[in-house]
This record gives structure tokens, sequence and C-alpha cells, in this order.
């Protein structure tokens, strides 16, 4: 029998995935620890998108989706599918990664459990209840589960300080998307994918036309938001008619309507397919700007040095804004319009965005947590 000490990885989304990715990939031949890959499908298709990516196979695959599903069936399923998989393989620790309700599940169930919890990007917070919806619960909730704590930032850390979180529990690594951004950066510089339903001329350069990038799927913005978001969309593109913008449109029905209803057959608004992690990537990469309601995406932006512009209200990601490579223009139809022509018009704006230092690591976050990870679970620490 081994006598390396085993950490399960528990995720389920498509960010957990590429953010325990490069971690994963660390512990292939560590000499003390070991990975065991335990997912709940909460998102499946761009799930695996992702695992293909990084060639990671799943040791369990709990498949937990259901058509419709509420966030309490979801959560009732996956914590008592977490501990039945938690009961078989017994590991020495578990990690969780950010704020879904895969990641409220299984620090639950294994606290029940009494195995150790280590939290990636702890710390992150907007105090506000519903917003982000219901992220801000789920990782809040982690944070008092959690044994492990680590933050993305140093204000991350003061924000679990001021909870009380005991401060040696506390590591300030830096974001591992960072790390995977420069993984898969790498690759689709060398193998550019297609794209479907982009022009390849508009994405190898032969067509030297500005590109705004689209990605906004957020929960709370359903309704009225999506409108708003959609209408200043539709004026964008008429206003710059040599602009492509390009939008990967969500899956959910909620996002799809609206979308395809409002921007739908205007000839500089390519709405497409949901894009996997590579295409993505270079999607970015080839970006002018961006405009999101992700979280994710503050934090890779600035490593390729593209503006962005986040429609939401509140966002738990702060140093981004402190540092000039985000700005908040919520769902405002006018907010969204006028910051948007600011920079595909300002040179000094846009280049005030885009020359800035990413607060949000330096690429070797995934070092610096198996470094810890491996002097904490010998010790019994």
């Amino acid at each position: 029998m081994s006598s390396k000490k085993m950490i399960s990885f528990i995720f389920g989304t498509r960010p957990e995935a590429i953010k325990l990715a490069p971690v994963v990939l660390a512990l292939r031949n560590h000499p003390m620890l070991q990975s065991h890959i335990c997912v709940t499908g909460q998102h499946r298709q761009m799930l695996d998108q992702v695992l293909d990516v990084f060639g990671i196979v799943p040791d369990v695959d709990l498949c937990l989706m259901e058509p419709n599903q509420t966030l309490a069936s979801l959560t009732a399923r996956a914590v008592t599918a977490i501990d039945a998989y938690l009961a078989e393989h017994k590991p020495d620790m578990i990690l969780v990664q950010g704020d879904t309700t895969t990641v409220l599940c299984a620090a639950l169930a294994a606290f029940y459990r009494r195995i150790r919890v280590g939290h990636v990007e702890a710390g992150l917070r907007t105090w506000n209840k519903f917003s982000p919806f219901p992220e801000e619960i789920n990782r809040t909730m982690a944070t008092r589960l959690a044994d492990y704590h680590f933050a993305p930032t140093e204000w991350a850390k003061a924000n679990l300080l001021r909870e009380g979180v005991p401060e040696d529990r506390v590591f300030v690594t830096g974001n591992t998307v960072i790390d995977a951004l420069f993984i898969t950066r790498e690759k689709v510089r060398r193998d550019p994918p297609e794209i479907p339903g982009v022009p390849k001329e508009l994405m190898n350069g032969q067509l030297h036309r500005q590109l705004v990038l689209i990605t906004a799927h957020r929960r709370e913005n359903f309704g009225a938001g999506f409108e708003s978001i959609c209408r200043a969309i539709a004026t964008l593109a008429e206003a710059f008619p040599q602009t492509a913008f390009v939008y990967p449109v969500h899956l959910n029905p909620n996002v799809q309507e609206p979308v395809r209803r409002l921007l739908g057959g205007r000839p500089n608004i390519h709405l497409i397919e949901p894009l996997g992690y590579l295409p993505f990537v270079a999607m970015m990469d080839r970006a002018n700007l961006i405009l999101t309601d992700s979280g994710g995406v503050q934090e890779e932006a600035p490593s390729l040095s593209k503006p962005v512009l986040v429609m939401r209200d509140t966002t738990e990601r702060p140093e981004a804004i402190e540092a000039g490579t985000a700005k908040l223009v919520g769902t405002d139809r006018r907010a969204i319009f006028e910051a948007v022509s600011r920079l595909l018009t300002d040179p000094e704006a846009y280049a005030a965005m885009s020359r800035t230092e990413n607060p949000y690591g330096d690429g070797r976050a995934v070092g610096r947590i198996v470094e810890i990870l491996a002097a904490v679970l010998p010790s019994g620490q």
C-alpha cells in the first residue's frame, strides 16, 4: 500500500477544473502526495472539455446533473453522493476551489467525515448574500468548514482574518488560473484552434478589425438585466459597424432567449456556441477588450493585457478595479455603451487599462500550494 497522502480533488464546473488542473498535474509523480479526482458533473459538457485539454481522467464521476434541477435538489444529491464517495475512498484531505454548489457540498460532507478541507481561492467577498447568487454564501460557508485557506491576494487574506480565521491557516499564493492560462496560451499560440462561427481571417489577423469578446451568464442578471445588456450590445454594433462582437452564448434558456431575439441576424455580431477552454483562451488573446459578468475573466485578462468591463454591480475581485485592469459598468445600457465606446476610440484610455500588472498572480501559485500541502499533510498539522 502506498505511503503517500491522498488528496481528493472534488469539483464539478469548468472554472473549478481550469483552476485545479495545474495542481493536479503538479502532483503527478510527487514523492509524498497523490491525487484522486472526483467530479460531480455540475457543468457536464464544459467540464469534460477542460479535462481533455489538460489530459485529466477522473477516478470517480458522480454524474449529478438532472434536467431543470433546483439548487436545493442539486445540493441534497451532491452532499449524499460525495459522502458516499468519501466513505469509500477515505482521502487524507479534500481540495476544493472557489464558490460553486459543489464546493459547499464537498466541504460539508468532508466536515461530517472529519476529513480536512483545503480551499483554493479562499477569501473572496462582496458582503451581499444575493450578489453573486448563490456563490457569495457558498464561499462564506466553505470558509467556516475549511482547514487551510489558499488566498489569491492579500485582500482576500484580510477578509479571512477579519472573519476570525487563524492566520497560520491562511496562505497567500496567487491565483492558479494564471498558471492554467500560461500553460494554455502557449498551446494555442503554437497550434491556433478553429472557432466555428468566427471567420478564420478575423482570428489570424488578415482582417484588421477590433474585436470585442462578450461573456454573460450570471443568474442575478436574468430578466431585465440581460435585456439591457443585449440592447447595449445592439447599439454598439450599430455605432461601430467595423468592429466584430463575438458572443459565445451560454446554453441556459434565460440567456439564449433574449440574446437570440435582440442580437440575432446582425452582420458584425457573431453568436456562437459556448467555447471550450482552448478556443476561449485563443479568443481572449485575439480580443481587443472583454465585456463580461464572469469572475474568472477578470483574473485572466490582465495577463493578456486586455481591458475588462464588468457587467455587474459588485465584484469580489476589487484588486482588478483598483489596479485599473477592470471597471464595473453594471447592466445599465448607457453605461455599457459609453465604456465600450471610450475604449474603442480613445487610445490613452485603452492603454491605461491594458498596461498594468496583473494583481492576481505571477503564474507560480501552484508551486506554493503544493509546497504547503507537502508540509502540512505528513505532519498532521
